[in-house]
């Protein structure tokens, strides 16, 4: 798809609503498997899932940094109709992805163990995350591939074709959990531990599949096996705009484990409650993040093919529809907090916890649209160390000393919650400001617009 003609909000939501059901299903599927954990597998495998998230998270973070570079690369490169550049982008950065992949499973594996007691696991949850993330760590490979293929195919206008392989494989892991959890049909009773290996496997076959459908289908985002290496300039410039990105992101799971640790001083009860709170945060967030993600992509193939006004146009649309869903979300999960809550938990004081938190943080849904729109289009021009700085200052420089203090003098958890939506309405404002400033005009390439060396024929063929 070509997003630097035709009308803005058309292309914003034909482009978005393939991202927006994949989110969604990845969503309702973690949703499904937060029903089986925490209904029928306990507190405490719940309290489990929520501290080896961030730990993993950790991992993935730098993962999709550099799947953002080629996303922000091969949609400019796409605006600029070089195409030769994109190939480029597609070699290196799946040559980077596999080696990182390979690395970070094995740093995975050996300090599984320090970083849930970096988190302040408690005793009895410790034994039973260590089993869970040591298993779940070798779905890094997989998802790292996964993140890559699905930004390459965004970055040339393509969300249908990442949807339909993470459809399938969604519906794979739905079919598994269950069958691996209580030993269903034949299959090992697994527990906890169900749940990861069903992951591994749905995401293993997702790979196989893209892997297989790309070079027949879209080939110019196809890896060719045989010349795979790093081009010394892309890689660079991959570096360039993906380590802030890397860094953002990893900022972002690191301060989740402060915050992770902080709510586990007051017990496993409250890490359980923040661990279902925390799946509504899911779906709430659904709109806020696709939209961001389809205003980077747009921004990016204009920025490269100089269509500034346009780029205005997606910001002022991405605000519209983004914060017209995100409040309506924001004022349902504020007002019925407990309903919400019930579908996962059982335990009336688990609840109590969660519902507390979805009453203050609610209206941060709202907040993060706004933010994610003008930092969707920071991040298509490549400019991601200004959106690294927006990252750190509001998580370590608000978030991360104020849920250590308030709590302090609200002798609660809610000092916490309050800290939260103070620093996502801090961070929101910055990045305003930013957007405004019109920094971020410079694209990251040189941008040369010769129509005659591309026609659609040439990019589908």
């Amino acid at each position: 798809m070509d997003l630097t003609t035709g009308s803005i909000p058309k292309k914003l939501i034909i482009f978005g609503f393939p991202m927006l059901i994949g989110s969604a299903l990845q969503t309702g599927y973690s949703l499904v498997n937060a029903f089986w954990v925490g209904n029928y597998l306990g507190t405490n495998a719940l309290a489990a899932v929520t501290v080896s998230f961030p730990a993993t998270f950790v991992l993935i973070a730098v993962a999709s940094g550099l799947t953002l570079a080629s996303n922000i690369l091969v949609a400019q490169y796409m605006g600029a109709r070089h195409l030769e550049n994109v190939k480029n982008v597609v070699q290196t950065s799946t040559a980077l992805i596999g080696l990182l992949s390979v690395l970070f499973l094995a740093l995975g594996l050996g300090y599984a163990g320090d970083l849930l007691r970096l988190m302040n696991t408690p005793p009895d949850v410790f034994p039973v995350a260590l089993n869970y993330v040591r298993v779940y760590f070798w779905t890094l490979p997989f998802g790292f591939s996964i993140f890559l293929l699905a930004a390459l195919l965004r970055g040339i206008g393509d969300s249908k074709t990442p949807l339909y392989f993470q459809a399938a494989s969604i519906l794979l892991n739905l079919i598994l959990d269950p069958l691996l959890i209580f030993g269903l049909a034949g299959f090992p009773k697994l527990g906890l531990n169900g749940t990861a290996v069903a992951s591994v496997a749905a995401q293993a076959a997702a790979v196989v599949g893209l892997v297989f459908y790309i070079p027949r289908y879209r080939p110019i985002v196809s890896a060719d096996w045989r010349r795979l290496r790093i081009d010394p300039r892309t890689g660079w410039l991959l570096m360039r705009i993906g380590f802030p990105s890397m860094i953002q992101q990893s900022v972002v799971s690191v301060s989740l484990l402060f915050v992770i640790s902080f709510v586990s001083a007051f017990g496993a009860t409250a890490d359980a409650a923040f661990g279902a709170a925390l799946r509504i945060d899911q779906v709430a967030f659904l709109p806020a993040l696709t939209i961001g993600l389809a205003v980077s992509t747009l921004s990016g193939q204009n920025i490269g093919a100089l269509e500034y006004k346009r780029v205005a146009e997606v910001f002022r649309w991405g605000l519209f529809i983004s914060g017209g869903i995100s409040l309506g979300i924001s004022l349902l999960t504020m007002s019925y907090p407990r309903p919400l809550l019930k579908i996962f938990l059982n335990e009336p004081e688990v609840i109590e916890i969660g519902a507390s938190y979805l009453r203050i943080v609610g209206i941060t849904y709202t907040l993060y649209a706004v933010m994610f729109v003008s930092n969707g289009v920071i991040n298509g021009s490549g400019h991601t160390v200004a959106t690294t700085l927006i990252t750190l200052v509001n998580l370590w420089g608000v978030r991360v000393p104020l849920a250590a203090l308030l709590p302090q003098y609200t002798h609660n958890i809610e000092g916490i919650w309050i800290a939260m939506t103070v620093s996502v309405g801090g961070g929101m404002t910055v990045s305003l400001l930013y957007y405004f400033s019109g920094r971020w005009k410079k694209p990251v390439i040189k941008p040369i617009r010769d129509l005659g060396k591309i026609d659609r024929l040439t990019v589908n063929k």
